[in-house]
């Protein structure tokens, strides 16, 4: 991700969302994608307040839990869900966490997603292991899920992505 920042911008700095390298109230907003999940929440969304100004706005979107129950990789990979129901936070847990890090509006928006995907790109994607519950299976599961998708996998797949969307006030 950095290295398609660097095409775009002058200026790239890598740093933990935990110890964001900038000064108090250096931005209007800041976005969190699918990254919650692998930080210490609580810490990392009051970093993003520190650096947020007075009226500064984060955005956050990550997964509803609904998301993961219908997931189109879970008949291949019978551990992902649990996996990922792990990781990301419940909406309340969510707000709740927001809150107490110091941030007076949340607003939670939940947003359903068509997507599609041709069999060489989802067997692509898979065997780079592209989301990280795939690097967090048991090796064992992986290949035989793999083996699976590569005898099973139609030419196109439809499925739905389940996203919560946090609009946050400072």
């Amino acid at each position: 991700m950095a290295a398609l920042a660097r095409e775009r911008v002058s200026t790239v700095k890598i740093a933990p969302a935990e110890e964001l390298p900038f000064k108090d109230g250096w931005f209007e907003r800041a976005v969190m994608w699918l990254v919650i999940h692998l930080v210490d929440r609580p810490q990392a969304f009051a970093e993003a307040r520190r650096v947020l100004g007075a009226e500064g706005r984060l955005v956050i979107a990550t997964f509803d839990p609904a998301h993961f129950e219908r997931y189109w990789l879970n008949r291949f990979f019978p551990s992902l869900e649990a996996i990922d129901r792990a990781r990301f936070p419940e909406p309340e847990a969510l707000e709740r966490e927001l809150v107490e890090a110091g941030f007076e509006s949340v607003r939670l928006v939940p947003l359903s997603q068509k997507a599609s995907i041709d069999r060489e790109s989802a067997l692509s994607r898979v065997r780079g292991r592209f989301i990280s519950p795939l690097q967090l299976l048991e090796e064992a599961e992986y290949e035989q899920g793999l083996e699976r998708m590569e005898q099973e996998l139609p030419e196109q797949n439809e499925y739905a992505l389940e996203w919560i969307v946090a609009a946050v006030y400072k």
